[in-house]
Formats: structure tokens, C-alpha cells, sequence
């Protein structure tokens, strides 16, 4: 049974306020991060009606927060979380999301990146948001913005550097499949299982033949698993390869021990398709890769579907300075408080309902306990 998320306050305490200290400066910079999270856990998606939960919820609020002047007006919320600087902002977020865990030994850490999409600004690209997302937890480890989806390669090493990798299995799509990013990953004591595709072209080509050679050929052992589900039957067969003494790249992968295949047979109706998809792999287990593999998508599933559809975020237009990228990120506590903290076996939908209705439950997702937590 996973812990309950810590009381996120304390971690908020640090955060340099990006305000002049002048007579102006009303709220503090803690009551003003509660109360937008506060919101979004009730399924708030805008400025407005976050300033609209408060000013109802004032008296609730005051339970736990100081509000010496107040409910912020809803400029105020959208100014001061957009002047908050995104890197202690991501570092006080993974403080928070690792705290509850006893570490990431055995872990896997699932990185991928999700464009904002209405962060978008004319000529502007959208805001691309990369994510860790810990498998078996269920929730996001950290997050850090770039300006374009080709600027992943740079910032993952960055986002990994806020993690302790110990013991850890890191999955990345063909995106992450850099030398660098392979070195950051075994210097951390990790293992990795990267996405391989043309934008390794030789290498891929390489893997590629030798792999279904030696498939083809009965040389190496597949696992194979059969999934059924409205209507359509998935087949997967995995096979990982270890003798890749050959393999001329191998020097320039720190810690590669192993190539593998996943072939991919789906049936729906009358229809068939397949595809393979081939991986680098810091180990030589075929039953841990085949896990590994299946599971990297609870990314997609667990956490950016949930919140395009539950939190619309690609729907949110918010884009002045650091908003999007900060919101978003109050997005992913959210999501994590939600799953962990709340009711088992509800769903998103229905504690964000519960939350927007019933102040003791708001209390439990945020503290754990359904009693006001004093300052």
C-alpha cells in the first residue's frame, strides 16, 4: 500500500516570492499557491473562478491559511503564479512528490513530454511540458517546460538531475534515446530501457537486422502476451538480445548490456496490424524489459489523457510569463492528491466532484485527514 502525499505547505515555505516588498504586496505567497491548488483539486480550470472558490470557501480557508488581507482578486492569482521562478517552483514540487515515497529504488520512472496546447501564443509554439512519472506509485515526480518538443533531448538530463536514480528503471521514447542521457541515467546508479528509431539511423538499422535475424531464425526466446479488451485482441512478443558484442556502437552506450524487439499483432474486428518497435536496455532480463515496456504507457494512460480530459489542459489558455507552465505543474499535484489521498476506487472525475462539494473530503486530499491542519 502506497503512503499518503505529505501536507504540501511546508514545501511551499521556501519558494522565493518574486514580489517587491512594498505596501502593495498583500497576500503572502503561500495563501496564494493553497488556494489556486485548492481550486484545481475542485475542479476549477480558470482564473476567475479559482478568485470566485475562495471568496465561498473564505471561512474554510481560514482553517489552515493567514489570508491577513483577504481573498487575492484573480489578476493577483494569475500575476504572482506567473512570476514564480519555474525551476524552484519544479524543485519544491519533487521535494513534495518524493517525500512520501521511502525511494525509487525498484521504481520505474516513466519520461515523456506533452505540449501545452493552449498555452500557445500566435507565432509562439505551446508550451512542451516533460514529465517523470514514478510507474508503480502512480504519481509525477517532476516536471520541467521547454520551448519545443526538439528541446526534450536538452532538458531531460535536467528533469533526471532532480531524482535519485538509485536502483531506479528509466523509460524513455525515442526522443530520450541520446548518449548523454544513457550516461546520466547509469552515473545515477539506474538502468534505462530507451525507444530506438531512425533518429539513430545505422545504430537502428543495425539493431534492427540482427534482431529479427535472430528472432526469425529461433535464437532467442520470446515472451509472448495475449490481451483481449472491447472487441480487440493485442498480441506482444518480446526478445531481448545480450550477445551484441558485434554491435560496433556498443563503447558509446554507457552501461548497454542488451537490444530488444517488441512486436505488436492488434485484431480488431477484421483487421490486422502489425509493428515492431526496437529498444536499447541497460539489463538482460527479457520478463523485466517486457514490463518495462508495457508499462511505460501508464504515462499516457495515468496522466496526460487525464489531463487533457479531467483537468482541461489543453483547453487552458492561460500563457502570460510563467503561468502555463507553473498551472500546469499545480495540475500534476492535483492529479497526484486526487489518486492518492482520496476515496479508493474513485475516479478523477468523482473526487474532484467530492472535493468541489465537501470540505472535510477537500481536507483529506490536501492533508491526509479530513480535520483542519493548523499552519
Amino acid at each position: 500500500m502506497l503512503p499518503t502525499l505529505l501536507d504540501p505547505r511546508p514545501y511551499f515555505a521556501d519558494l522565493p516570492d518574486p514580489r517587491r516588498e512594498t505596501q502593495n504586496k498583500l497576500h503572502k505567497l503561500h495563501d496564494i499557491l493553497m488556494i489556486v491548488l485548492c481550486a484545481v483539486l475542485s475542479g476549477v480550470e480558470d482564473w476567475v473562478g479559482m478568485a470566485d472558490f475562495a471568496e465561498e470557501k473564505e471561512a474554510w480557508l481560514r482553517g489552515f491559511l493567514d489570508l491577513p488581507n483577504g481573498i487575492p482578486s484573480h489578476d493577483t492569482l494569475s500575476d504572482v503564479l506567473g512570476r514564480i521562478d519555474p525551476p524552484a517552483f519544479q524543485a519544491a514540487f519533487t521535494a513534495w512528490a518524493t517525500a512520501a515515497l521511502p525511494g525509487l529504488a525498484d521504481e520505474q520512472i516513466c519520461v515523456d513530454g506533452k505540449a501545452v496546447r493552449g498555452s500557445r501564443d500566435g507565432a509562439n509554439p505551446a508550451v512542451h511540458v516533460v514529465s517523470a512519472f514514478a510507474g508503480r506509485a502512480r504519481w509525477v515526480l517532476a516536471q520541467q517546460a521547454v520551448a519545443d518538443k526538439s528541446n526534450e533531448i536538452t532538458a531531460i538530463p535536467d528533469l533526471l538531475a532532480l531524482l535519485d536514480l538509485q536502483g531506479a528503471t528509466v523509460s524513455i521514447d525515442a526522443m530520450g534515446c541520446q548518449k548523454a542521457i544513457a550516461r546520466a541515467v547509469v552515473d545515477a546508479g539506474g538502468d534505462y530501457v530507451l525507444a530506438l528509431k531512425d533518429n539513430h539511423p545505422t545504430l537502428c538499422e543495425d539493431v534492427r537486422l540482427w534482431l529479427d535475424t535472430e528472432v526469425t531464425r529461433s535464437r532467442l526466446p520470446v515472451l509472448e502476451t495475449v490481451e483481449k479488451d472491447h472487441g480487440r485482441i493485442e498480441i506482444r512478443r518480446y526478445a531481448l538480445g545480450d550477445r551484441i558484442g558485434w554491435l560496433e556502437a556498443k563503447p558509446d552506450w554507457a552501461g548497454l548490456q542488451a537490444v530488444g524487439r517488441v512486436e505488436s499483432t492488434r485484431i480488431i474486428g477484421g483487421q490486422t496490424s502489425t509493428e515492431c518497435r526496437y529498444f536499447l536496455c541497460s539489463f538482460p532480463e527479457c520478463g523485466r524489459f517486457a514490463t518495462t515496456v508495457r508499462s511505460h504507457w501508464g504515462i499516457e494512460n495515468q496522466q496526460h489523457w487525464i489531463l487533457d480530459v479531467q483537468f482541461g489542459e489543453d483547453a487552458c489558455r492561460t500563457r502570460k510569463a510563467h503561468s502555463a507552465e507553473n498551472l500546469a505543474l499545480m495540475r500534476r499535484m492535483a492529479l497526484n492528491l486526487l489518486s492518492h489521498n482520496g476515496l479508493p476506487r474513485n475516479s478523477i472525475r468523482r473526487c474532484k466532484r467530492r472535493a468541489a462539494l465537501n470540505d472535510d473530503y477537500r481536507l483529506r486530499l490536501l492533508f491526509g485527514t479530513p480535520t483542519p491542519v493548523t499552519p
